[in-house]
């Protein structure tokens, strides 16, 4: 008896009842609090400290934070790494599948930062990175507080796809986008 009493306390906790006509049915409530979903705080912080644009099949968003650390792989341990002097700002760049809102990996992502006269600050692949969203970043050496253009490419994925043959493959397309006007203020 015991067990059965925990098997319908635990389906309980789940939102499964039991119903007189012999069916179970489950509830579409739940007890647990809301938290965050990736995407809402993804969405967030582009309205807060970025922007997007939409090119082909991919919506590319851009954020834009003081410089920071990370976790890095270094001779088979995992280590923390501080910026480096005169690393001034994190770049990071989101690449997105338009139609579904997923994160794409394994793209090859390039940032070029450009200065009021559209001189190269400084050009870098991005790495991806795991936070509260997927990511590809990196921390730059922004010379002064200003507004500058950011040049995003996004080189279509190598994996494999699925998909209806006579549409053919997704995100086949690479693209390049600008974000212009982009203020940049090294105090964060």
């Amino acid at each position: 008896m015991k067990r059965v009493v925990t098997l319908v306390g635990a389906l309980a906790a789940l939102g499964v009842s039991a119903c007189g006509d012999g069916e179970s049915r489950v509830s579409a409530t739940s007890t647990s609090p809301t938290t965050p979903t990736a995407d809402s705080v993804l969405e967030e912080e582009i309205a807060e400290e970025g922007g997007a644009v939409e090119s082909g099949p991919w919506r590319i968003a851009y954020i834009k934070e003081p410089a920071e650390g990370w976790f890095r792989s270094e001779n088979g341990r995992v280590v923390w790494r501080e910026p480096t002097r005169g690393e001034t700002a994190h770049l990071e760049i989101i690449p997105i599948e338009r139609d579904s809102g997923r994160i794409v990996p394994y793209a090859g992502v390039t940032l070029e930062v450009l200065d009021a006269e559209g001189q190269r600050v400084e050009k870098r692949p991005l790495s991806f990175y795991y936070a509260e969203f997927f990511h590809y970043a990196d921390n730059f050496r922004i010379p002064r507080d200003g507004e500058y253009t950011l040049r995003a490419t996004v080189e279509a994925p190598p994996f494999r796809r699925h998909g209806d043959e006579a549409s053919g493959p997704a995100l086949m397309e690479s693209a390049q986008v600008e974000f212009q006007n982009v203020m940049i203020e090294l105090d964060g």
